[in-house]
């Protein structure tokens, strides 16, 4: 497996000088009025059927001696940003698994219906900032809308505090093929935060088919960054 010999190397040239941890990861979830109860619990139970899955699980756990530090919250208007998981070092099965029960155990908060995407970039960018130190640093952040108030994402994406942050995405719609009820534009969301959001060495945008399709995508998204790692780290 590519994943495997990447990591294997990536041990013998890392040495113990690096050994604190490969990845910091923050993820922001979008909780603002476009998100229902029902799309916020696929959104919140997908993130943690995502870290469950074996490949995922054997991809975390792959570098014990530098794991993945992961720490979650969530967003909606400029000045409403919640903490649901603080930074945690994934050093082992028990580990993943108090993270999926934290994550499945969160109850909605009422949010204000703004989308303030680029005050949740400027947050991710503070919760990185007084993380842990590790090889790399992500913030990745999914929404189903485009920024409707606050500064604009573009704005913060381009500013120093995520100067040395890759920025990821995970965007929730439909495409046009299969729109229906007033379902985001997929491929117009997808072209948005490619344009005013990610940015970084192997920045990209993972979509999900709908909020059912959201596991499926988080899952798709999570190996992707680890592989990024154990590949950057080994060449």
């Amino acid at each position: 497996m590519i994943v495997r010999a990447a990591v294997l190397a990536a041990l013998v040239l890392a040495g113990p000088a690096q050994g604190a941890c490969r990845l910091a990861l923050t993820l922001g979830l979008d909780v603002s009025g476009s998100v229902d109860a029902a799309e916020y619990r696929q959104q919140l139970d997908g993130l943690a059927d995502a870290l469950v899955r074996p490949a995922v699980r054997e991809a975390l756990l792959a570098m014990p001696d530098a794991p993945v530090a992961l720490s979650v919250f969530e967003w909606s208007g400029p000045s409403v940003q919640r903490l649901l998981l603080d930074w945690r070092r994934l050093e082992g099965p028990q580990d993943i698994d108090a993270t999926t029960g934290r994550l499945r155990a969160v109850e909605r908060r009422t949010a204000p219906p703004e989308t303030g995407l680029g005050a949740a970039m400027a947050h991710g960018a503070a919760l990185l900032a007084r993380g842990p130190a590790c090889w790399r640093r992500v913030l990745d952040l999914s929404g189903d809308g485009m920024a409707n108030a606050g500064p604009r994402p573009e704005e913060v994406r381009d500013g120093a505090a995520l100067s040395d942050v890759t920025v990821n995405a995970l965007v929730v719609g439909r495409r046009r093929a299969g729109r229906a009820g007033g379902a985001p534009d997929l491929d117009a969301l997808e072209a948005y935060f490619r344009a005013r959001v990610i940015r970084g060495p192997r920045a990209f945008v993972e979509p999900a088919e709908g909020y059912d399709g959201y596991a499926d995508a988080m899952a798709r998204k999570l190996l992707r960054e680890i592989e990024v790692v154990a590949v950057g780290a080994a060449q």
